[in-house]
């Protein structure tokens, strides 16, 4: 009996290759600012709002954004590139599933919700 993985195998790194192409195509039509790699995503800024969620959606390899750039907010998106790879196109309808609230969706979680800036940022205690 063949058996299939669909998780964190050659399935669904396929998936991400093929979500990272439709991320780059998309882009690259919409993409009005500087594109460039960064902490290893393709980041397209200057993307009309319609064109992502929120401040920025991570498709396959690709950080679509109109401005929202900044280390902390990419090394967020690093973790949703990763889940891509793990879940590939399982991982559209995983997140959808796992609900819209960031606050209890399991993989804006694992994201790291404060750099993700869904919680207010924690300043170190003065000395």
């Amino acid at each position: 009996m063949l058996r299939i993985r669909l998780t964190d195998s050659p399935v669904s790194r396929a998936g991400y290759w093929w979500a990272t192409a439709v991320g780059f195509a998309w882009g690259f039509l919409w993409s009005r600012g500087r594109i460039e790699v960064r902490q290893g995503l393709v980041v397209f800024r200057g993307m009309p709002k319609w064109t992502f969620g929120r401040g920025g959606s991570c498709v396959g390899g690709c950080y679509l954004t109109g401005s929202n750039d900044s280390e902390r907010v990419l090394g967020h998106e690093v973790v949703h590139r990763e889940q891509w790879r793990t879940y590939g196109m399982l991982f559209p309808i995983l997140y959808l599933l796992a609900g819209r609230d960031p606050l209890r969706n399991r993989f804006e979680i694992e994201a790291g919700l404060e750099a993700g800036g869904y919680l207010p940022r924690r300043r170190p205690p003065r000395s």
